[in-house]
């Protein structure tokens, strides 16, 4: 804020000092020349502020060739006579104003278009592949989660992970909780975080854009995705609804690990770990490396035991998918008795 003041104080006296010169002290036109410094600098933020958005590729050239327009409209300023002999024809000035605004525009142009297409750039080599996927945002719960760093690390996740400041703070926050779960997990994020950070495939970016004027961190974190044009990485589900109808892009880690989890369908044989007794009378509770729970009927006796199971269906809830099974041993004996009948 404090340089945006700079600028429009600088914008005005400069309109100031240019209308004293050019027109001999006359307070009507020193004035009229404040105001346009004043709102020549409006313009300038406003230039500023859109320039934020562009990738640093763009900006960069569009700098260089703003820069080589400036440079060639005075070059030709003083070829012509329109800068350096003192007149202050009405003529010249407006000339003056139409050389400086359009050769600066114009390099300005090409530089963008070249930052942009790589006129004359060598084609990249074999196997490399331009760096344009889309930035992603990482949510504290992703972080916190840690599973995020088991797919950086297989390489499924590509381009550049981003993470805010607030979302440092928030983690710092945690870290610093007086509740010790809490700490543990905001602890257990910085590692995450720290992990991804040494890994040579991933980059990860820390940005320091923030919104005061809003308060929650999920908020703000969407916020920043509009801007950013960015997907939100996350395993909130409630961030992940509102980020939707926002029309935010969302990649949910338990979605992911959900589509992932093997197929099973009634009938297949699988092999399982009866860890503890279930619900029902009778019933063993098994888990398959996923983490999905199978239920065994009969299987109280094998508790403790690895025993080869017969799907028998497959539910699917809010929470999660249920396998229900039986010993296959006892399935294979009442077909046996249903052929002998």
């Amino acid at each position: 804020m404090g340089l945006r003041i700079v600028l429009f104080i600088v914008g005005t006296l400069l309109g100031v000092a240019l209308g004293w010169e050019l027109f001999d002290g006359h307070q009507w036109m020193v004035g009229l020349s404040a105001a346009t410094g004043f709102l020549m600098s409006i313009l300038v933020f406003a230039a500023e502020m859109q320039w934020r958005k562009l990738p640093f590729a763009l900006n960069l050239w569009g700098g260089i060739g703003l820069l080589t327009g400036l440079v060639v409209a005075g070059a030709i300023g003083m070829l012509t006579g329109l800068v350096g002999i003192g007149s202050h024809s009405l003529f010249s000035m407006v000339a003056c104003l139409a050389l400086f605004l359009a050769v600066p525009y114009w390099g300005m142009s090409i530089g963008l278009r070249y930052g942009q297409e790589g006129w004359g750039m060598p084609p990249p080599a074999a196997g490399i592949v331009e760096n344009s996927f889309t930035p992603k945002l990482l949510d504290t719960s992703v972080i916190i989660d840690g599973r995020i760093a088991d797919l950086c690390e297989t390489g499924f996740i590509e381009g550049s992970l981003v993470v805010p400041q607030f979302i440092l703070q928030e983690l710092q926050h945690i870290s610093d909780s007086s509740d010790g779960l809490k700490r543990a997990r905001g602890r257990r994020g910085l590692d995450i975080l720290n992990v991804i950070q040494k890994m040579v495939n991933i980059r990860v970016e820390i940005v320091e854009d923030d919104f005061p004027h809003v308060k929650e961190v999920d908020t703000k974190l969407i916020e920043l995705a509009k801007k950013m044009d960015a997907k939100v990485l996350t395993n909130d589900f409630n961030l992940n609804k509102v980020a939707g109808i926002q029309g935010v892009k969302v990649l949910n880690i338990n979605d992911l690990c959900n589509a992932l989890k093997p197929v099973v369908l009634p009938g297949e044989a699988i092999k399982v770990f009866v860890l503890k007794e279930g619900k029902e009378n009778g019933q063993g509770i098994a888990y398959l490396d996923d983490g999905t729970m199978v239920v065994v009927d009969h299987a109280k006796r094998w508790i403790g035991k690895n025993v080869d199971v017969v799907v028998t269906s497959v539910l699917q809830t809010s929470a999660g998918r249920m396998i229900f099974t039986r010993i296959k041993e006892e399935t294979e004996s009442e077909e046996l008795s249903f052929a002998r009948v």
